[in-house]
């Protein structure tokens, strides 16, 4: 009945263009058929509403409302039967009224979302052609209301179900395919959900999300101009924290080109983005792709920070963002949002800055955004502190702190006092490249201009700094004005100095004072790194000024073996050992005197540094003192190792003044007095053969023997007061053998105890 007579009654009310009839038919169809209790009174009533479709034709679309929402209850029919000729009979409803049918998309897509994931095949198979039925309307039209569309969109895309996601996956394509429809302005709402769905255990509906997303990078590298990146910066910084290798992947390739695109407008994300990439730059080859893009991202990033942001004034940068409120907004939230205390683990997504637009600047404009050095900087240490992190990832955040010192050098000696602790604790670090990094760091830190700037000086107050001691930093290129260069070149007690530097020194002695094995394995590294980074005469000059006051002595001694042997041994020294060599200059002969109070903590090194200055007379005098000595086993060890030396490239001047008896007598007498400390052993005989090389005095008498040697001139005129100097040594020796005995009263006592 419903079949023959229901389209020709409706015919004829059209027409008569009897609406009221109409739809007094319909909603007989709809209350009493397809809302009916019995299965088969609904299954007439959806037939009927289809039929009446089809007989009102073109007109159908004035009554869509009446006939669509009858159908899309039969949605949630408990019988698969009915869900079936619903979905059917909502086919050709559409298929009749076509693009009228656009006013009611969202509950037909809020309709189909459900019937996608029917476990009935035949109800799922006709939903597909409702599906395709529908898309193929939405390409045909251009009066598609897209911001209608989005909130829905973006409740059902975090649906958990496959076939659900499948289904807005498809329609996302669908939507980024039409030419009239610009979906790129609502990416922000949409990108979260899509990224979640990359993360699908079926390989097809992550491939399908893997396509639209790929879509949608074409599309934002062609139009940059129109792309909110400010909305999607943490979104994509979550994502590059997740565990899936493809999400993980996909959103640090997105990080790249955003960087790369957007420049200075990612830079109030800065912390956020470092806390995902920092990381991954220390994955093995499993996860090659990731760390090869994030470092990509990080020398980008790095590149965004320059010289002016050390000069930006903040409340300045806020009055030229003023012109611009949404994008000063926009701006502002992260930066009040990276105030607080970094975690190293998932930034949390800021929805209050996604949600406020940005506007994306023209190429010729100059961005002007306010670097957020706290937020940076926080994280950096953060990343320093954890020590499961891997040595790239320990190199990346040392080279970021070498790159902040250099780029924005005033900002960041604010942070220096929090830095300079984890800074020297990163010297025990197992890798060699690691601490080569944190040396330049703080090599940077102790000579940079900026570190003079009062206030910025270290909080140390127990640093006593001694006013004799008079140390040079080199200014850098282009960073010093004449008046800076002076200010520099003065002693470390005037508040011009970079404080830093001498602060330096004495933690850096006070680490290998704590951690003796850190001065055994890496010490001699450490120093000789520094001499490249620094001035060598700097760092030996104030070590050895610190070591005159220290109070551990048995430190003191062996810190200055240590620094003897670098002296003599480095190719790094070179320069200061040459300048030693002659004492011609006041400086020279002032580093000489200040090396040579502090070298009295060792007596075999004192007579060393003797023979490097040529002063062979007094290194006789302390000889002949070391009878009044506690002769041990190390000290005949250092005895030992000091004529291996003799016999090194680095004394050569020395031996070859052996030919010169009558002017270097003490010379001789001193390499004779060394022989006789020695017991018979190896050194013995390859000293005693050296001095059987001493040829005859008589036989080298030349026409010109007469006239005193250069060595002799320079002695006798250096106006050094060796008297002194001696005096000094033999204070210090007793007071290391009152140190030695103390130890060994001490020891005897706990002897006593432990034998009672």
């Amino acid at each position: 009945v419903l079949s023959s007579s229901l389209p020709r009654l409706v015919r004829e009310f059209v027409a008569q263009n009897n609406t009221s009839q109409i739809k007094h038919v319909i909603q007989i169809l709809s209350q009493e058929f397809a809302l009916s209790q019995h299965p088969h009174s609904r299954k007439g009533g959806l037939i009927g509403l289809a039929a009446c479709s089809i007989a009102l034709g073109k007109d159908s679309g004035l009554y869509l409302k009446e006939l669509i929402e009858p159908v899309l209850t039969c949605f949630n029919d408990a019988d698969s039967r009915l869900r079936y000729y619903a979905c059917e009979a909502l086919y050709n409803i559409v298929k009749v009224a076509r693009g009228s049918v656009l006013p009611h998309f969202n509950v037909l897509f809020d309709g189909l979302s459900k019937l996608a994931a029917d476990p009935d095949p035949n109800v799922k198979s006709g939903s597909e052609l409702l599906d395709r039925l529908l898309k193929d309307i939405v390409t045909e039209s251009n009066q598609f209301d897209l911001v209608g569309f989005i909130p829905l969109l973006r409740e059902r895309i975090y649906s958990n179900n496959q076939y659900a996601r499948q289904f807005i996956i498809s329609w996302i394509l669908v939507l980024e395919s039409v030419p009239d429809i610009n979906l790129l302005d609502y990416l922000p709402e949409i990108l979260d959900g899509l990224f979640q769905i990359l993360g699908d255990n079926s390989k097809e509906i992550r491939k399908m999300c893997e396509v639209a997303l790929g879509e949608f990078l074409k599309e934002i590298k062609k139009n940059p101009s129109s792309v909110k990146f400010a909305e999607m910066a943490n979104i994509l910084v979550i994502h590059c924290q997740a565990a899936d290798d493809l999400i993980q992947l996909t959103a640090m390739c997105w990080m790249r080109e955003f960087i790369q695109l957007a420049g200075r407008v990612m830079l109030p994300y800065s912390s956020g983005i470092l806390t995902a990439v920092l990381p991954c730059l220390s994955y093995d080859d499993r996860k090659k792709n990731i760390k090869e893009v994030a470092n990509v991202c990080n020398q980008s990033l790095m590149k965004l920070v320059i010289p002016e942001d050390d000069e930006m004034d903040e409340a300045k940068q806020s009055m030229t963002l003023l012109a611009e409120p949404t994008s000063e907004e926009s701006l502002s939230k992260p930066e009040a949002a990276s105030s607080d205390p970094p975690h190293c683990g998932r930034s949390e997504l800021d929805i209050t800055a996604l949600n406020q637009p940005l506007s994306f600047p023209c190429s010729s404009e100059r961005i002007q955004v306010t670097l957020n050095l706290d937020g940076i900087v926080q994280v950096l240490d953060c990343h320093l502190h954890d020590t499961s992190i891997g040595m790239m990832t320990r190199i990346a955040v040392l080279k970021w702190l070498y790159h902040l010192y250099i780029k924005t050098p005033r900002k960041m000696f604010r942070h220096t006092d929090s830095l300079f602790p984890i800074l020297l604790r990163t010297l025990s670090d197992e890798s060699d490249e690691v601490i080569l990094k944190d040396l330049e760091v703080l090599a940077e830190i102790a000579s940079s201009p900026a570190g003079q700037t009062e206030g910025h000086g270290p909080s140390d107050g127990s640093d006593v700094r001694p006013g004799p001691v008079e140390l040079h930093v080199p200014a850098r290129a282009g960073q010093l004005s004449s008046s800076g260069t002076k200010g520099l070149e003065c002693s470390p007690s005037t508040p011009t100095m970079n404080s830093y530097f001498y602060k330096f020194m004495i933690n850096l002695l006070k680490r290998f004072s704590s951690e003796r094995k850190l001065l055994e394995t890496r010490g001699a590294f450490i120093i000789r790194q520094l001499c490249l980074l620094l001035n060598a005469e700097n760092i030996f000059h104030s070590m050895a000024d610190i070591l005159l006051r220290e109070e551990d002595l048995k430190f003191a001694s062996t810190m200055v073996h240590t620094l003897n042997t670098i002296l003599l041994t480095s190719s790094e020294l070179f320069q200061l050992r040459n300048q030693l060599k002659d004492l011609k200059t006041p400086e020279s002969r002032n580093l000489f005197c200040c090396l040579y109070r502090s070298w009295c903590h060792n007596p075999v090194t004192t007579v060393s540094l003797c023979f490097l200055t040529q002063n062979y007379k007094h290194a006789y005098d302390l000889i002949q003192k070391f009878g009044d000595l506690e002769v041990t086993v190390d000290f005949l060890t250092e005895v030992d190792k000091l004529v291996q030396l003799i016999e090194c490239p680095i004394f050569t001047y020395l031996r070859l003044q052996l030919l010169d008896v009558k002017n270097n007598p003490y010379l001789i007498k001193a390499l004779y007095g060394l022989l006789m400390l020695l017991p018979q052993s190896s050194a013995f005989q390859l000293l005693s053969h050296r001095l059987q090389c001493v040829p005859n005095p008589e036989l080298m008498q030349t026409a010109d023997s007469t006239k005193p040697s250069a060595s002799f001139k320079r002695t006798t005129a250096s106006n050094i007061d060796y008297t002194e100097l001696l005096q000094h040594f033999e204070k210090v020796q007793n007071k290391h053998l009152e140190a030695r005995h103390q130890r060994a009263g001490r020891a005897e006592q706990l002897d006593r105890r432990v034998v009672l």
